[in-house]
C-alpha cells in the first residue's frame, strides 16, 4: 500500500475518524476538517497525528483557500473522503422545510463544494481520489427520512456524473454506500422532528423507537468499513458505488428487484408513447 495524502472531513467522529484512524495506522497522511475548535480538540486527543483544520463545509466559498493552505503546507492531496454529513428524521408532513435545506446545504451542496474545491488540483495532475460518502439511504428509502434519503439520492446522482467527467483525466469518483453502522448517525447526530400529527402515530413512532433502540448496536464495524476504503482507494478500476454492510447488499438488491419488476409490468405504457 503506497502512502497517499488523504483529506477528510468531518474526522473527529463516526466513520471519519475510524477512517482517519485506519489511514495512520497504515502509514498515510492524514489531513481532517472539524468544524469548530472542541471538535479540534477531540480530534486531537484521539489521534494527534492527524493535521486537523477548521472548516464548515456550508462555507462554500472559503474552500478552495482551504484545500490550497493544506496543500501548501502538506503537498498534493492524493484522496478526498468526503464524509461529513448527518440524519434527519421526520415524517415529511411534519418537517419544516428550513430542516431540509439545512440538510441539503450540508449533505449535497456541502459535499458537491468540498468536491470541486479538489477538482482542478486532480484534474491538472491527472490523478486522485474522491470517495463520496452517501449511504444505502441513497439507493432506497424508507418511511420518516424522506430528507436525509433526498439528499443522499442527490448526491449518488451527482456522484455518478463526477464519476464520467473526471474519468479522462485518470481521477476517480466513487460513492460509498454503508449500510447500519455503529455510529452516533442514529443517536446524538440525528436531527430529529418533534410530532405533531397523531394520524402518522401507528405508521412512525415504532420506526423511531425501533432506530434510538438499535443506536450503537447495529451489525456495521466503523474500523471494518474503515479497512474496506483502504482497499477501495488502492483499486485502479473502483466501483462507481460501494455498498457495504450485509443490510445494504440486502435492501438494494432487493429493490433493484422490485423496480425491475415494475419496469416489466408498466412495460407496455411505457413504450406506447413512442411515435
Amino acid at each position: 500500500m503506497s502512502p497517499k495524502i488523504l483529506f477528510i472531513t468531518g474526522a473527529n467522529s463516526g466513520f471519519g475518524l475510524a477512517i482517519a484512524a485506519a489511514a495512520i495506522q497504515a502509514g498515510h497522511t492524514v489531513i481532517g476538517s472539524v468544524r469548530s475548535e472542541a471538535s479540534r480538540a477531540t480530534l486531537a486527543k484521539a489521534l494527534p497525528e492527524v493535521h486537523s483544520v477548521l472548516c464548515d463545509v456550508t462555507e462554500f466559498d472559503r474552500l478552495p483557500d482551504v484545500v490550497q493552505e493544506a496543500e501548501a503546507a502538506h503537498g498534493p492531496i492524493d484522496v478526498l473522503i468526503n464524509n461529513a454529513g448527518y440524519g434527519h428524521e421526520g415524517v415529511i408532513e411534519e418537517s419544516p422545510i428550513e430542516e431540509m435545506r439545512r440538510q441539503f446545504d450540508v449533505n449535497v451542496f456541502g459535499a458537491v463544494a468540498v468536491a470541486k474545491a479538489f477538482l482542478p488540483g486532480f484534474r491538472s495532475r491527472r490523478r486522485g481520489f474522491i470517495v463520496n460518502v452517501t449511504s444505502m439511504g441513497g439507493m432506497i428509502t424508507m418511511p420518516g427520512i424522506a430528507y436525509y434519503c433526498g439528499s443522499k439520492f442527490a448526491l449518488q446522482g451527482i456522484s455518478e456524473v463526477m464519476r464520467s467527467e473526471m474519468a479522462p483525466f485518470g481521477v476517480h469518483v466513487t460513492a460509498l454506500c454503508p449500510g447500519s453502522f455503529r455510529t452516533d448517525w442514529a443517536g446524538r447526530s440525528m436531527v430529529r422532528t418533534e410530532r405533531s400529527i397523531a394520524d402518522y402515530d401507528s405508521l412512525f413512532d415504532p420506526i423511531r423507537a425501533a432506530r434510538r433502540a438499535v443506536s450503537g448496536k447495529q451489525l456495521g464495524d466503523p474500523e471494518k468499513l474503515a479497512a474496506a476504503v483502504l482497499t477501495l482507494i488502492e483499486s485502479d478500476n473502483p466501483p462507481p458505488q460501494l455498498l457495504l454492510g450485509s443490510d445494504a447488499y440486502r435492501l438494494v438488491s432487493a429493490k433493484i428487484q422490485r423496480l425491475q419488476q415494475e419496469i416489466e409490468t408498466w412495460r407496455e405504457l411505457t413504450l406506447s408513447t413512442d411515435g
